[in-house]
């Protein structure tokens, strides 16, 4: 690279970053991009050659390595190959993608549904197609990265409210003028915290000053509601949003991201959304897994419920013995340490005893609030879950969290 045709000012972030790491990996406490190498049965995992008891994972209902979806994906293949060929809106729409999107909009109780090459450039492409300039979005404080992104990308005007502050969101909503095209996003549940958004007050609110609504539900599919369809289904509103976002990655076990709705928005973003237009089809298999994902949802109901016990027994247990978890009511499980450090030495405590937590720390959460994000699936056995607890009590009592 030619450092000499480079900003100081950049040379200087690059540094600091690597220096970061650096330090980090130096005192055996960088956790991040460790590759494993096996996954055994859903709630463990191989990696640096020892099993570990996973609990980082997104896979909250243990779908990954399911043997129906690995099937389909390797009989797409078989039919496909491994790509497509080309964009969805020329010649990459395979009918893999058609009955995908006709499972995702019967799934979510929609007429219509489309579907993206991420979950993050699904959110970045949706809020920038739909709003622009002399428009108006809000979104809660602690929303994901993507859907920031999304609205500064939008050129709308931009407003903020303290999180899961439905009067602070009741201010905002007043401040716009009569008559401006407005959005209200939010995540469903929130990945760094765990905790819902107060659903049935944002519907009312969006309904009385006439916002059109956004829910990310990336981390509420297979979490909440009786069938794990959602936010809708766990408050009893149905047809309370308007934009209905959900990733493929996460408790789906595959790629992508999507959008259901009615089908004249769905159609309008087809033919606008530069997410669609401009990039890739998922590849067959991806398409594939995803659909068999969420037929399996349906077929095996007793996964909702067993995460929904898994979650409590977790939640429940690290209060008990002292641990500040926030407000999550969810798989998603914040264990706070406090600084940035402590997170680390957490963290390794944890991996040297083969349990598999990493850390979060700032910027991605404020300072002072650095955490462990544990989560729990539904492939964990009570008994993985009470030894995951005592390594992580003991950790929190030799590192002073507790």
């Amino acid at each position: 690279m030619a450092y000499s045709l480079i900003n100081d000012t950049i040379l200087q972030r690059i540094h600091a970053m690597n220096k970061r790491v650096a330090d980090l990996q130096g005192a055996d406490l960088y956790f991040y991009n460790q590759p494993v190498t096996e996954l055994r049965g859903g709630a463990r995992v191989l990696v640096h050659g020892r099993e570990m008891g996973m609990f980082a994972s997104y896979s909250y209902l243990g779908l990954v390595g399911h043997p129906r979806i690995n099937t389909a994906a390797k009989a797409a293949v078989d039919r496909y190959g491994t790509g497509t060929h080309g964009v969805r809106l020329l010649a990459g729409t395979l009918t893999l993608h058609s009955e995908l999107e006709e499972m995702i909009a019967a799934f979510k109780h929609a007429e219509a549904a489309i579907t993206f090459s991420s979950g993050y450039a699904t959110n970045l492409s949706v809020i920038a197609t739909l709003l622009g300039r002399g428009d108006y979005v809000i979104s809660d404080k602690l929303n994901h990265a993507s859907i920031v992104d999304g609205c500064l990308m939008s050129g709308a005007k931009f407003l903020r409210f303290h999180h899961n502050d439905m009067e602070a969101l009741e201010a905002r909503l007043q401040q716009i003028p009569d008559g401006a095209a407005k959005l209200v996003v939010s995540d469903a549940v929130f990945s760094m915290d765990g905790d819902v958004i107060d659903f049935p007050r944002m519907v009312a609110l969006c309904r009385r000053y006439h916002a059109w609504l956004m829910i990310d539900e990336a981390h509420s599919v297979g979490v909440l509601g009786k069938t794990g369809r959602g936010i809708e289904e766990h408050f009893n509103l149905p047809d309370a949003i308007d934009i209905k976002m959900g990733t493929l990655s996460k408790t789906i076990p595959s790629v992508g991201g999507y959008i259901a709705g009615h089908k004249d928005l769905i159609n309008y973003l087809r033919h606008s959304t530069r997410a669609y237009i401009f990039s890739a089809a998922l590849p067959p298999a991806q398409a594939a897994a995803a659909k068999a994902a969420f037929e399996v949802i349906l077929d095996e109901p007793w996964r909702v419920e067993k995460l929904r016990h898994n979650a409590e027994q977790f939640i429940s247990g690290l209060k008990q013995v002292g641990f500040d978890t926030l407000n999550t009511e969810t798989a998603i499980v914040p264990v706070v340490c406090g600084e940035d450090e402590t997170a680390y030495r957490m963290t390794q405590f944890g991996q040297h005893r083969d349990i598999f937590v990493l850390p979060v720390v700032s910027p991605a959460v404020p300072p002072g609030l650095a955490r462990l994000r544990a989560t729990v699936t539904a492939a964990h056995e009570p008994g993985e879950i009470d030894h995951a607890m005592s390594i992580i009590a003991e950790a929190g009592r030799q590192i002073g969290v507790i």
